[in-house]
């Protein structure tokens, strides 16, 4: 049974709900002051500086990953002999 709302319908309204109403209403302005605050917060306060890394670090790390690269060509190498004998002893 639908219901038409039209000038003369009528709403009713316990306090309860007009008090949860306001509640949530004070709640979310409190958060917006209180998100307001923290953006302006936030722009008075100095930009992080940026990590600066030396020629010496960038040598190193770049040594690490090509060694590791190598080391990991070789695993690779080992594993494919492995396979071969594998293989020879399957077929005979």
């Amino acid at each position: 049974m639908a219901t038409k709302l039209s000038e003369d319908s009528e709403v009713q309204v316990s306090l309860r709900t007009l008090g949860g109403i306001a509640t949530l209403i004070a709640t979310l302005v409190g958060m917006w002051f209180s998100l307001q605050n923290d953006i302006a917060e936030a722009r008075e306060l100095p930009k992080p500086s940026e990590p600066v890394i030396t020629r010496m670090e960038f040598d190193l790390k770049d040594q690490l990953i090509r060694q590791t690269i190598m080391n990991t060509q070789e695993d690779v190498q080992e594993i494919k002999e492995g396979m071969k004998l594998i293989k020879q002893k399957l077929y005979e």
